[in-house]
């Protein structure tokens, strides 16, 4: 008989999860084991989803998690389940996308998930508080009532299963073929001229909208596309959401300014940061965008290597537990370096929580630099989410071959192909996974691998990059190409342990695999199997266009290959 009766999370590798071992929560880990128990006791599940470096998943573990009381409430009535999104997207796609049906809005993290003992989801929310405030009521309130929903509706909820199914089933028409500009031209509108990115707040960068405007820019010359990135680069490397003292850029600001940052740095965004802000200076010269390039390149290099020599996940915003106390400064602290305030928005009063974030006002000369890193030292570090991601590494060895583009002298592809080998030793001659686990692999990571196999190849010559490239293209085929959608499934189809199959077809904290899939096999000249893929992808696109920048890109790009024209993924070369 499988027993649940004790806290399981220090026998896992994920930080995030070790970072729960001493709760009196009896987490478990998302297995077959724990879902057997459930099915066969007829209790249904808490999943609780978050990261390493989550500011609100700190705040909901510390008031919840380690409270004896509510923990007691949780191991009575539920099977406590702790999932490290980071280690399973396939899980946080599936589980952020049922919140948004049963709740009609965006989710996020910390996810908190109520499901049957069949592991279907019946309700949701993200972060609960301890005790009612802020309009929220309290999670023990909250678990009670759930677990009586339950008890007295428990056939009625089982049976929600094919409904719940066909409401996430995505939507398809038979559209082969569109104008695609349109679509674009309704995302700028939603743009802000002035201050960029996205109107209102809060401010993400997300970039995979930027790179398509990047991409049609190199194709049309129409400045349209072009500006919107200029304005995003110019806040982004200015303001308060990029480190001015040892460089990266924090995930967003919860102001319209891009002043105040929810501090905790990740992989993902600062790749991608690196990969607009390269493919940006190619086009325009600039050497503050170059300076900014050169330091953010060398921040990762230096900071997110972990033991292995791979590059980790995450920074926290935390520090001593408080947010946020890493990188902002005491007036009083900064107030005799000379010459600060001619560089950077200097008051007595501060401009968040009477401390200062820095905001540059123009580039700040090294001695200041090196005194803000002066005081900075003498602070402990962000908790480091160590944990290798291979989709996330691959993207890295793309940004790096394309900050060499623009920064030939730093040795930059180089780098690049000495990180290529550090994954073909750990990976390719044996198997590809994703982070800890030898279990879990997902398209993403074979999408950005190739990826970085092609960029390599264009850049080198060297064949051994594109034969690679074509293997692991055809070997993604096999393990996740669903014939009768024509498109991939996040994870593979014969080892799918969720109930609904995980199709993902728009853009999230990363491009979309099924758009980098597109654009890879268009690469590599394999235009029979991409066709499956672009018609697909453009029955999906008048639905969810919104959140398919990256689909948008690769459309087009295989309709300018397929008419013969010369292109390649960062656009056509026509005459100006």
């Amino acid at each position: 008989m499988i027993k649940i009766d004790k806290n399981v999370l220090s026998e896992d590798l994920s930080p995030y999860l070790k970072q729960h071992k001493d709760n009196p929560v009896n987490w478990q880990t998302w297995s077959k084991n724990t879902l057997e128990y459930a099915k066969q006791n007829k209790k249904p599940i808490l999943l609780s989803i978050g990261y390493a470096s989550c500011h609100w998943c700190h705040v909901m573990a510390h008031e919840s998690f380690e409270d004896n009381a509510t923990s007691k409430v949780m191991n009575e009535l539920f099977v406590n389940i702790k999932v490290d999104r980071e280690e399973r997207p396939d899980l946080d796609f599936i589980f952020q996308s049922s919140f948004q049906l049963f709740n009609q809005t965006g989710g996020g993290w910390p996810l908190t998930m109520f499901l049957d003992e069949n592991a279907v989801p019946f309700m949701g929310g993200t972060y609960f508080p301890k005790d009612t405030k802020h309009g929220l009521p309290s999670f023990k309130e909250v678990l009670q009532k759930v677990s009586d929903a339950y008890k007295a509706q428990r056939e009625k909820i089982i049976k929600q299963k094919d409904l719940i199914i066909k409401n996430l089933d995505l939507k398809k028409n038979s559209v082969l073929n569109q104008d695609l500009k349109p679509i674009l031209d309704i995302a700028l509108n939603h743009l802000d001229p002035i201050k960029g990115g996205y109107k209102g707040a809060p401010k993400f960068p997300t970039f995979n909208l930027y790179e398509t405007l990047i991409y049609f820019f190199n194709k049309s010359k129409e400045k349209k596309y072009l500006e919107p990135v200029n304005i995003l680069l110019k806040q982004i490397c200015s303001k308060g959401i990029y480190d001015h003292v040892e460089g990266g850029i924090a995930r967003y600001t919860i102001d319209e300014d891009w002043i105040v940052p929810h501090f905790e740095k990740m992989l993902y965004d600062n790749v991608q940061f690196i990969l607009l802000l390269s493919k940006y200076c190619k086009i325009i010269k600039d050497k503050y965008f170059n300076e900014k390039l050169f330091q953010t390149v060398e921040f990762l290099k230096v900071n997110f290597l972990n033991k292995e020599g791979f590059l980790g996940s995450a920074y926290d915003a935390d520090s001593d537990g408080e947010e946020g106390k890493y990188y902002v400064y005491n007036y009083n602290e900064i107030k005799d370096i000379k010459n600060i305030e001619k560089y950077f928005e200097i008051n007595q009063e501060g401009n968040w929580e009477k401390k200062i974030i820095l905001v540059e006002k123009e580039k700040p000369k090294e001695e200041i630099i090196k005194n803000l890193l002066q005081i900075r030292s003498k602070r402990n570090k962000p908790f480091f989410d160590d944990k290798t991601q291979l989709d996330l590494n691959s993207l890295w060895i793309s940004s790096l071959v394309a900050a060499n583009e623009v920064l030939p002298d730093k040795g930059y592809l180089n780098l690049a192909e000495t990180f290529f080998s550090k994954i073909e030793k750990k990976y390719i001659k044996e198997s590809l996974y994703h982070s800890y686990s030898k279990d879990n692999v997902f398209i993403e990571d074979y999408a950005f691998l190739i990826n970085a196999l092609n960029d390599l190849y264009e850049k080198t010559m060297n064949f051994k990059y594109k034969d690679l490239a074509r293997k692991l293209s055809n070997e993604a085929i096999d393990k996740f190409f669903l014939d009768d959608k024509n498109i991939f499934q996040k994870n593979p189809k014969n080892k799918n342990d969720i109930f609904f199959k995980p199709i993902d077809i728009g853009d999230n904290t990363l491009p979309n695999g099924n758009a980098i899939m597109l654009i890879n096999l268009v690469r590599l000249g394999m235009m029979e199997e991409a066709k499956k893929i672009c018609d697909s992808l453009n029955g999906y696109l008048n639905i969810y266009k919104n959140h398919m920048m990256t689909s948008i890109r690769a459309i087009d790009f295989f309709n300018n290959i397929k008419e013969g024209k010369n292109c390649n993924e960062q656009g056509c070369k026509i005459d100006i």
